[in-house]
């Protein structure tokens, strides 16, 4: 099944394989896909990734925002190389609508930082990608939720990792009861503003982050 295909390629870095204009993207195919319908759909006015990786899906966002607007997309990270930097401002105007928050994703002074950009707009994208542990992901849940306004999305990626099997060939602190799924299933009993699409769900063979797709139905 699709699990079973992902499962293998994933041995091999298949993920790896993904890039936008030329930078790596470090996502399926069909999930960049599934965010380019949900920022069409809703037009926000920010972004916020919360764990950049490589680069590549910074300037995603960004080209969509030149396309269809919206103000800018904020980069959070504990470490941001000079190299990932320059290669991003290369990139000129795309590279302008991005600004880049340098430290852990829930501490005080990061949000504080996040909430000086983005001021009292509700229309927030906001894509969790960073620690994949339970602890770390269900702060990250509690803390950005609120920034994201009703009819918009907060997308937990990697909800995959429960599905998994341990990850032998590559070694990570999290794993199967311990994951962005876990965290997930514990922030939906906490929280009633946040239901998953499954109209996102339903279409996607391929996805890492399956279930993680979540809508804000009020404010």
């Amino acid at each position: 099944d699709a699990l079973d295909v992902l499962v293998r390629a994933d041995r091999h870095m298949w993920i790896h394989q993904t890039n936008w204009l030329g930078e790596p993207i470090l996502n399926l195919p069909q999930d960049m896909f599934a965010l380019q319908e949900i920022i069409w759909h809703t037009r926000p006015e920010y972004v916020l990734e919360i764990g950049v990786a490589w680069g590549g899906s910074l300037l995603f966002y960004a080209t969509l925002m030149a396309v269809l607007g919206g103000k800018r997309i904020v980069a959070v990270d504990t470490y941001v190389p000079d190299d990932l930097r320059q290669r991003v401002g290369d990139f000129g105007a795309l590279a302008d609508r991005i600004t880049w928050i340098v430290g852990s994703s829930v501490a005080d002074e990061t949000l504080e930082a996040v909430r000086q950009i983005i001021g009292s707009s509700r229309r927030v994208l906001v894509v969790l990608d960073s620690d994949h542990s339970h602890e770390h992901v269900l702060k990250e849940l509690r803390r950005y939720a609120p920034l994201v306004g009703r009819g918009h999305y907060l997308v937990c990626c990697d909800t995959i990792v429960e599905d998994m099997p341990v990850q032998m060939h590559r070694p990570r602190p999290w794993g199967p009861g311990n994951n962005p799924k876990t965290a997930l299933d514990q922030f939906l009993q906490e929280d009633d503003r946040f239901a998953v699409d499954r109209t996102v769900d339903d279409k996607l063979l391929f996805t890492c982050n399956p279930g993680g797709y979540l809508v804000c139905r009020k404010d």
